[in-house]
């Protein structure tokens, strides 16, 4: 079992000393399911990128940007989760944040892993 606060803490902490300003941890993997923690110092972007078949991102730490192209800006708070749009989408960290980000890789309508 994985300890959410402890990874969240650890991973902020490897973001602050590292260039890019960010560190990952794949927490679960069963089948097409994914969960990532992802940690983001403030002003870090992860670029516009493609949506999973399905996703959602929860805030354990922080303030977040989620942005796509059609849906706008969607301010995210620690404790709030927000479905990832199904378009492509940039996400920011507004502070030093973590979010867990779970995600399907694969459905029967797009049945080969992303």
């Amino acid at each position: 079992m994985d300890d959410l606060t402890a990874l969240a803490r650890e991973h902020l902490d490897a973001a602050r000393t590292e260039t890019h300003g960010r560190s990952a941890h794949l927490v679960l993997k069963d089948g097409p399911l994914r969960q990532s923690l992802i940690a983001l110092v403030t002003g870090v972007e992860l670029d516009e990128h493609n949506a999973p078949p399905a996703a959602s991102l929860q805030v354990l730490h922080g303030h977040v940007r989620l942005t796509g192209r059609e849906s706008g800006d969607q301010d995210l708070i620690a404790g709030q989760l927000q479905a990832i749009p199904h378009e492509r989408h940039s996400l920011r960290a507004v502070e030093d944040s973590v979010v867990l980000l779970t995600a399907v890789t694969a459905t029967p309508e797009c049945p080969h892993e992303l």
